[in-house]
């Protein structure tokens, strides 16, 4: 099945947070995507959460560590969608997030969809 959406997930050092964050998008009402968490170095447990996960839309790329910007770049890079959803290791999607923005991109003709929370 080909995939609408690429999340890309760029985890540093976020041991405390990082499993709650992808299993939020793992378990979105949408189900054509993938997740591409980039892991930027981490020196923590993170790597071993991130093993510990098995789904077939995760994707784990590992880094040394060059920052946020980079980690996301590099994220973009492996996407196979042509929208990509940025997310942070510390966030929390709500379970229809992707699915509403990408019927708003779809409907209004956007290349760009944000929200406050």
């Amino acid at each position: 099945m080909p995939v609408s959406v690429s999340v890309v997930l760029p985890v540093w050092n976020a041991e405390s947070t990082v499993e709650r964050a992808i299993r939020s998008v793992l378990q979105q009402s949408m189900s054509s995507f993938e997740l591409i968490v980039v892991d930027d170095g981490s020196s923590d447990q993170t790597p071993n959460i991130l093993t510990q996960i098995a789904d077939e839309r995760l994707h784990v790329v590992r880094t040394e560590h060059q920052g946020v910007a980079a980690a996301a770049n590099i994220g973009t890079q492996h996407a196979q969608a042509n929208i990509i959803a940025r997310m942070d290791a510390d966030d929390i999607a709500h379970p229809d997030r992707l699915a509403c923005q990408w019927k708003y991109l779809q409907d209004h003709n956007r290349d760009v969809v944000g929200s406050r929370i």
